[in-house]
């Protein structure tokens, strides 16, 4: 009887301890242990970064990331499977979806600012850009003075048309804001002429001229409307355990060789489905933040002088 009850005793202990363990997890690491899924936000434009091949998979710089971190919360939270679900994002739906709980992470091109951390939170910093515009060679546009009065596309929901909104309105240029659904809604309207200029990150700009019909028709503003701005994965706030899976994992890709070969891979070498070479080598700024991963939304923090 006596030896009964040691074992009632440490079964029952074996229990509690499972169940505190349980009780810990909390967020979306409660989440994803509980249905086996976690679920990734993309873009199906935002090239080379997150969008779709030609089997309608979403692919890119960000998605690879992305299953970097799925690999750490597979391994934080033990699991034989988790299963990986992709939702699609707009700049205007992805931060009401993260913060619902419809997607768990949001893998495109979003850029880390002061008044998104309102909302929501980032993990360390993959890539660094800066708000130009992009125009046809013809239309001679040369600096954003050279947008006055005229017809000028950017994408809804994003930094871009906010900061081409304060800037036309700061210098009275009266231009005539055309905003689209997606970013490639915005660059195919100066393909056809319905704008003469696109604004959005230069590196977006970079991807769609050279998938365009004709590359060299296209120029895009050494004049810029930003500072060059941290693009992060995007996660809920207020999530400090998952937080910390995702940067943790980030960090270790980024300080490893993986974390250049990676860069190389969406940047430096042919990319699906039509082949093309961004030829975008890693600057010294993003040297500085694979080196010393940051979350920092600050500009100025990447600076290499």
């Amino acid at each position: 009887m006596k030896r009964l009850r040691i074992m009632g005793l440490v079964l029952a202990a074996a229990f509690c301890a499972a169940q505190a363990g349980a009780e810990e997890l909390a967020g979306t690491l409660k989440k994803v242990k509980e249905t086996g899924v976690i679920t990734i936000g993309y873009r199906d434009s935002s090239i080379p970064f997150s969008y779709l091949d030609d089997n309608q998979k979403p692919i890119g710089f960000a998605i690879d990331i992305c299953l970097k971190i799925v690999d750490a919360v597979k391994k934080e939270l033990k699991l034989d499977k988790l299963a990986v679900e992709f939702n699609p994002v707009t700049s205007s739906t992805r931060i009401p979806l993260l913060a619902n709980g419809t997607i768990d992470m949001e893998c495109g091109s979003t850029t880390n600012n002061p008044d998104r951390l309102k909302q929501v939170a980032f993990t360390n910093t993959h890539f660094l850009t800066a708000t130009r515009f992009v125009s046809k060679k013809s239309s001679k546009l040369n600096s954003i003075e050279d947008l006055r009065g005229k017809s000028v596309a950017s994408t809804s929901g994003t930094t871009n048309i906010r900061q081409l909104t304060e800037a036309n309105a700061a210098r009275n240029l009266g231009i005539n804001i055309i905003p689209a659904k997606e970013h490639a809604e915005s660059f195919l309207m100066v393909e056809t002429d319905r704008a003469v200029a696109a604004v959005l990150d230069d590196i977006l700009l970079a991807s769609f001229a050279a998938g365009s019909k004709d590359p060299d028709a296209y120029v895009i503003s050494a004049d810029a409307f930003s500072k060059p701005e941290p693009y992060g994965i995007m996660l809920r706030k207020d999530d400090p355990a998952f937080k910390k899976v995702a940067d943790d994992a980030t960090a270790a890709l980024y300080q490893s060789p993986e974390g250049q070969k990676l860069y190389d891979k969406w940047f430096m070498q042919k990319i699906p489905p039509k082949g093309l070479n961004l030829n975008v080598p890693i600057g010294a700024e993003l040297k500085k933040a694979f080196a010393k991963p940051s979350d920092s939304p600050d500009p100025d923090s990447y600076k290499t002088m």
